[in-house]
């Protein structure tokens, strides 16, 4: 729910008020009962709060198994399938 701001026309009165976008402005000055305005707003702010926020923290699972598997030194890449011959190989297997 948004914060709007109001100023009331015959005091000079500026308060917020937090209110639901289906709510109706309101009418009156809490102070002198006087015809008050809504204010324009200046739109809300990004709050960021925790240790940090970046492009990475939302990687999928297997992606994060990855990267820590690389950084351990551990290979990410799949061994050759059986009966394939590993890249460099010159001896052919021979068939039963």
């Amino acid at each position: 729910m948004p914060t709007y701001e109001y100023e009331c026309r015959r005091c000079g009165h500026r308060f917020e008020k937090f209110q639901a976008m289906k709510d109706r402005p309101l009418q009156r000055c809490p102070r002198c009962r006087g015809k008050i305005e809504r204010l324009p707003g200046g739109g809300a702010g990004i709050l960021f709060r925790g240790a940090g926020f970046y492009a990475t923290d939302y990687r999928s699972a297997g992606y994060r198994k990855a990267a820590r598997a690389d950084k351990s030194g551990e290979s990410t890449k799949a061994a050759p399938a059986a009966g394939s011959a590993a890249k460099g190989d010159t001896t052919k297997s021979k068939a039963g």
